[in-house]
């Protein structure tokens, strides 16, 4: 018997015509290991809803899903809250307790467990993730790796047998996300949990799923084999960017043979086409316009006997540019980002806009004139029942156009969301609004924090235009990022965030051919022969002028 079966299941939003979800069958077997991929938009969310009983949409649902042969919406409460974990993009969303172990007996608790069985699960969990070093912290006081492994670990206390996973490691660093996906492997192949994972970072995932479902608009397009996939979809599909490093570099070279999917396979598969030693030239950039924003020894802590979280911290941002930070979890990138934005103010230091002192500024010079921050949730911005009733709250408020209102619309291909409730966009379309809303105040400078979360490769690409377009109108961009791969192929400056303030930056292909962990996967395939080449584009160009 399967452990879920997915019959005809249709859905359809409130207030919309058209169904995010058509006719979907899919039968899941135990044990089995899924990855869950699409475009922003296409239902991933909203189909691994519902699984989960109690977090289905609300709106009009056809069709059954069945687990272990008995109906959803039948299956007795304390199994459906047992047997079917959960865990959310946004590790903030989940936790619910002020301290870490009473996080991991909370749930034990809420099924009605004796205390004997809760301290005897929550001390096996606690080994098994590692977590017996802060198991008396606060959890307010982890790191954003931390919060999302004890959310996993508290479901898994409650010993599921199917766990759900929507984006988990979109708001971690690369190695806590790589952690986090090696705990997901020991979890599937040591325990025999079955996980239906909605990932875009598909480098490290794919190699270890069993199958791969791709949806594109509301129907499963693919349901097989990773290596399957190139065989299947169209030449040119969307999707295709979103495939790990090695199989897009295999895919653009017209490889032969097996496909690579992890970076030892794309290594080898590059020895063996014999690609003769090169190197890119540089990325150099002359920006001679004058500096839009500037750090001079800043300091700051959120208690007056705390420690520092920024200090001696230093930054230089010229008119146009766009310029990312990288760094671990919780090192305070998003600290340095309020700082800029005037919300938190440094006890030792400057911030300078344009030359002039940054508290100089009046709130409504500032905010309404100078610049906008778009921060690491975009649910915080949102206030209205509708998409529409959001975007028109703001340009009534800054008495912006309806002409350049539905210039912006169209530009974040919004138009078929204009109806829905901002909290039943994906994670992926609730950035692009909230991102949207704040461009209609066109300030002069952005500060983005993490705007590539939730976002599929396509999506990526066409924020990037946008913001390649906004710097050429003259807009400077600061941008807060795990995403390497974005870095690396856009911005015009890296830096790299540690210990308080800004330790390396350079230009992107000098940064991050420097780098030997955070750098691109295209980096780690190539580098024993291609030095410098940092983006699949680059290690493409190089081995066509070879093989020419």
């Amino acid at each position: 018997m399967a452990l879920v079966k997915i019959d005809n299941v249709s859905f359809t939003y409130p207030n919309e015509t058209s169904p995010v979800l058509k006719n979907i069958h899919v039968t899941i077997q135990q044990g089995e290991f899924i990855v869950l991929i699409g475009q922003s938009g296409c239902g991933k969310s909203t189909l691994l809803r519902h699984f989960k009983r109690e977090l289905q949409p609300h709106g009009e649902m056809a069709g059954q899903i069945f687990y272990k042969g008995c109906d959803l919406q039948q299956l007795n409460a304390e199994v459906a809250a047992a047997d079917i974990g959960y865990v959310f993009q946004n590790p903030d969303n989940q936790i619910v307790t002020d301290k870490v172990w009473h996080e991991l007996a909370f749930g034990l608790e809420s099924l009605g467990l004796d205390s004997v069985t809760i301290r005897r699960r929550v001390a096996e969990m606690a080994n098994f993730f590692g977590i017996q070093k802060w198991f008396h912290q606060k959890t307010t006081a982890l790191s954003g790796g931390q919060k999302q492994l004890l959310n996993l670990a508290s479901i898994m206390v409650m010993q599921p047998k199917l766990l759900l996973l929507d984006e988990p490691t979109s708001q971690l660093d690369p190695i806590a996300a790589l952690e986090f996906i090696q705990t997901l492997h020991r979890l599937n192949k040591e325990l025999g949990i079955t996980i239906i994972l909605i990932e875009h970072r598909l480098e490290e995932v794919l190699p270890l799923a069993d199958r791969v479902l791709i949806m594109d608009s509301g129907e499963i397009l693919f349901d097989g084999l990773p290596r399957d996939i190139l065989m299947t979809l169209p030449k040119e599909h969307a999707m295709i960017t979103a495939l790990p490093a090695a199989t897009k570099i295999f895919h653009r070279l017209n490889g032969v043979g097996s496909i690579p999917l992890t970076i030892r396979e794309g290594q080898r598969w590059l020895h063996n086409q014999q690609v003769t030693p090169a190197d890119m030239s540089p990325t150099i950039s002359y920006n001679d316009t004058a500096i839009a924003v500037e750090a001079k020894d800043v300091a700051f802590r959120y208690e007056k006997n705390g420690q520092d979280i920024v200090y001696h911290f230093n930054l230089q941002v010229k008119e146009q540019e766009f310029l990312t930070i990288i760094g671990g979890n919780g090192t305070g990138k998003s600290t340095v980002l309020a700082i800029l934005a005037g919300l938190q103010k440094p006890y030792r230091g400057k911030v300078t806009l344009f030359n002039k002192a940054l508290k100089s500024y009046s709130n409504k010079q500032l905010y309404q004139q100078f610049l906008t921050l778009l921060p690491q949730d975009p649910k915080t911005l949102f206030v209205q029942k509708t998409v529409r009733q959001e975007l028109e709250d703001m340009a009534r408020l800054h008495k912006v156009t309806e002409a350049n209102m539905q210039k912006t619309i169209q530009l974040f291909h919004l138009t078929h969301l204009l109806n829905r409730h901002p909290y039943d966009l994906s994670g992926g379309e609730q950035q692009k609004l909230a991102l949207a809303k704040l461009l209609l105040i066109e300030p002069k400078i952005l500060l983005l924090d993490e705007p590539t979360k939730g976002l599929d490769a396509h999506a990526k690409e066409e924020l990037a235009e946008i913001l390649k377009d906004l710097q050429a109108k003259g807009m400077t961009i600061i941008m807060v990022t795990h995403d390497i791969e974005f870095s690396a192929q856009y911005s015009s400056r890296c830096a790299l965030f540690f210990d308080g303030s800004i330790v390396s930056e350079d230009e992107p292909r000098a940064f991050y051919s420097g780098n030997n962990f955070y750098t691109t996967a295209a980096h780690r395939i190539s580098r024993e022969l291609l030095s410098n080449a940092i983006t699949c584009e680059d290690v493409v160009t190089l081995c066509q002028k070879t093989f020419v």
